[in-house]
C-alpha cells in the first residue's frame, strides 16, 4: 500500500510499470539499459479514490491524461531503474496530495468606515484640483 493521505492509500496493484529506453546522454549505458520507467495509473476506474479528487486530478494531469482516464508518468531522470520508479511513484502521490487540496471558500469582506472616508476625501481633493484648472491662463 502506498500511502497518499491518512484517508487515501493505494493499492500497489492499481499500477502498471514499464520499463523504456532513457533519452539524453548516457554513453553505451543509454542505448542498451531499459532504465527509464513509464508509470501508468487509470484515474477513473480507481477504487481509491473519492470522485471529488478523480475530478480534480484528471485536470491537474493535463496532457499526461490519456482519452480513457489513464495517468502515464515518465520518469528518466536517475540512472537506475529502482531510483527512477521511486521518483514516479513519488510524483503520482504529489500529484494525488494536490487534487486532495480543497480550495478554501472566499469570505465577501465590506470596506471599513475610515477606507470610505478616506475614499471619499481623496475624491473631493481631486475635485478641487479639477474644478482649478481654467481653459486659458490668467496673466496678472
Amino acid at each position: 500500500m502506498i500511502h497518499v493521505t491518512n484517508s487515501i492509500a493505494l493499492d500497489e496493484a492499481e499500477l502498471q510499470e514499464s520499463f523504456i529506453r532513457a533519452s539524453g546522454p548516457g554513453g553505451q549505458n543509454v542505448n542498451k539499459v531499459e532504465t527509464a520507467v513509464q508509470l501508468r495509473f487509470d484515474v477513473r476506474n480507481s477504487p481509491s479514490l473519492p470522485d471529488y479528487v478523480k475530478e480534480k486530478l484528471e485536470r491537474l494531469a493535463g496532457k499526461r491524461l490519456t482519452n480513457e482516464g489513464v495517468l502515464i508518468i515518465t520518469a528518466q531522470r536517475f540512472r537506475t531503474q529502482e531510483r527512477n520508479r521511486e521518483d514516479a511513484v513519488e510524483r503520482l502521490v504529489e500529484l494525488i496530495r494536490q487534487a486532495t487540496e480543497r480550495p478554501k471558500p472566499r469570505r465577501p469582506t465590506r470596506p471599513t468606515l475610515a477606507s470610505k472616508k478616506r475614499r471619499l476625501e481623496a475624491k473631493g481633493r481631486r475635485a478641487e484640483i479639477k474644478k482649478g484648472r481654467t481653459g486659458k491662463p490668467a496673466f496678472d
